[in-house]
């Protein structure tokens, strides 16, 4: 059997002729963004009306649309980095899950009205600012907190897009109070820093100690099987060899007590061994390499040992996958369904009452083990390798999904509030407390989210797909599914937390149960972390006296 060779999707494409090989979809994105842009503004002055300082409106429109860009390329991208880092799927894949979920997510739950000043962290109406000095105040915190992410997203440094944005409002605030003499550091809330700084530990620990729980049980109970079963196979791969006569030769079925002190020693195999055989599509054989222990032991048995011994664990592996899979794939759509529900689905008028919530959750969970136990069966004459990956692959497929309209129902917000704000202050003359967010907002952000992905994403896809530690379908999903739930659950109890940063924690659990955590990679991002809300409000502090000083 021919050996398959996985190239990581998450690699930088090999350059060749202009644009690389990808030159098609980035003409293609860049046409899409451009035609964007241009719609959007031309909107725009029709919404705000010719009384507009148009200098003014057009900077509003690009610091937002770059705000919301590089959303696209840090936090969209830590979402799919997961799945393209694990092989589920392609960067091209990820772009059109992206542009279909992110953009749904914002348009249809991105909300009807958002506040002018989301985070609460400063207190401007102390200040008693004018409009046109309040509109200078978002501009800046669009442009801080965009330029900070930015900078992030080309170090490869997934940080959180919520606290880039609260930096900007910060710094934009207390330059503007200090330099009108209305205010300074006194506005700030700082109760609310002190949260964020509580995030910076309690997010990624709570996404960590989540994943290493979730993906030590999937292990335990769904991958040790199918990797025993890949290293008894002939030569220690998966190649079902002499299946085609296993029927022939059931007198060899049964194993002698040395037999099964044989598979006892199988079975000491270390766990990180047992990942690279169920998810690999060869075994790696090399020495010292995973594998090459078990490998080993497995030359030295008859062949008739070998075929009644792999065949014990083939029936293992897929009843694991029949009987275990089943219920993982039911809570996991119990938690996505509910994240959809009361984080993305709230604002379009789904008002659910908890007994009909419950209801609800109990038929997602059990047409999910329903389907998940038919699909199971239909596997059984795939190679159990190939069986796994297919199985997680597709579960993945979903937590991704769910994930990223999620996200555009969420945190487009961050782009999105400050902008609606300034676009209320210039069409009214006025600042008010709730600012309407129109469809085309939502659409042409949403656009910018994904354009942000294809363009300036990869670095940051590769730090959480690979750079952190190797992902495969089971890990990938058991880190997107504890983070999901992780989330869902900050959100109920009102706990202080980043998604980002969960995810981040997330990946890292799953890392440490595979002993190939990246501890070196995790110290930048980290401090890259702690300097989000002071860099952002540096660069939205000069961004706002610029603006004083132009206009």
């Amino acid at each position: 059997m021919p050996r398959t060779t996985v190239q990581h999707p998450a690699d930088p494409p090999v350059t060749a002729g202009f644009l690389g090989p990808d030159r098609t979809w980035h003409l293609g994105a860049g046409a899409v963004t451009v035609v964007t842009v241009v719609s959007f503004a031309i909107w725009a002055f029709l919404h705000t009306g010719s009384g507009v300082n148009p200098i003014l409106l057009v900077l509003a429109i690009l610091f937002g649309l770059f705000m919301a860009f590089n959303i696209g390329g840090n936090d969209v991208a830590n979402s799919f980095g997961t799945s393209v880092g694990a092989g589920t799927l392609t960067m091209k894949q990820a772009l059109m899950v992206a542009a279909v979920f992110e953009v749904s997510g914002a348009v249809l739950a991105g909300g009807s009205v958002t506040e002018t000043v989301r985070s609460g962290i400063v207190d401007i109406d102390a200040m008693n600012v004018d409009p046109q000095s309040f509109a200078y105040i978002m501009m800046s915190a669009l442009l801080g907190g965009a330029v900070w992410l930015l900078l992030a997203t080309k170090m490869g440094w997934p940080v959180s897009t919520t606290h880039s944005i609260i930096g900007g409002i910060v710094g934009a605030a207390v330059t503007t109070g200090v330099a009108t003499g209305t205010g300074g550091l006194e506005m700030v809330q700082w109760g609310e820093i002190g949260q964020i700084a509580i995030s910076w530990v309690l997010s990624p620990l709570l996404g960590g100690i989540s994943a290493f729980l979730l993906f030590g049980a999937i292990k335990r109970h769904i991958l040790a099987p199918a990797a025993r079963a890949i290293a008894l196979g002939s030569h220690g791969f998966d190649d079902a060899e002499d299946d085609d006569d296993d029927e022939d030769d059931d007198e060899d079925g049964e194993l002698t007590e040395e037999d099964q002190r044989h598979m006892a020693a199988s079975e000491r195999v270390s766990e990180l061994q047992q990942a690279a055989f169920a998810e690999s599509a060869a075994l790696d054989l090399t020495p010292g390499g995973p594998g090459a222990q078990l490998a080993e032991f497995a030359a030295g048995l008859s062949k008739k040992k070998r075929k009644a011994a792999r065949k014990i664990e083939r029936k293992a592996a897929y009843h694991a996958l029949e009987k275990r899979v089943p219920p993982l794939a039911a809570g996991a759509a119990m938690v996505i369904a509910a994240m959809l529900v009361f984080k993305g689905l709230k604002n379009v008028g789904l008002d659910l009452s908890i007994g009909g919530g419950i209801l609800l959750l109990a038929m997602v969970g059990m047409a999910a083990w329903m389907a998940v136990t038919v699909f199971a069966r239909t596997l059984k004459k795939q190679s159990i390798s190939r069986a796994t990956f297919i199985m997680f692959s597709w579960m993945q497929v979903f937590t991704a999904s769910a994930f990223a309209f999620s996200h555009g129902a969420n945190d487009i917000a961050n782009a999105v509030g400050p902008f609606a704000a300034v676009l209320d202050v210039l069409s009214t003359g006025e600042i008010s407390a709730e600012a309407a967010v129109p469809a085309a907002v939502l659409i042409a952000f949403g656009v910018a989210l994904v354009s942000g992905l294809w363009f300036v994403g990869r670095k940051v896809i590769a730090t959480v797909g690979t750079g952190l530690t190797s992902m495969h379908p089971s890990s990938g999903f058991a880190a997107e599914l504890a983070a999901a739930a992780v989330v869902l659950l900050a959100s109920v109890l009102g706990l202080p937390v980043s998604s980002t940063h969960i995810l981040i924690g997330a990946v890292l659990g799953v890392g440490i149960v595979n002993r190939s955590a990246n501890w070196k990679l995790m110290r930048p991002i980290a401090l890259a972390w702690i300097i989000t809300l002071p860099a952002a409000a540096s660069i939205g502090a000069i961004v706002v006296l610029t603006l004083r000083a132009l206009f």
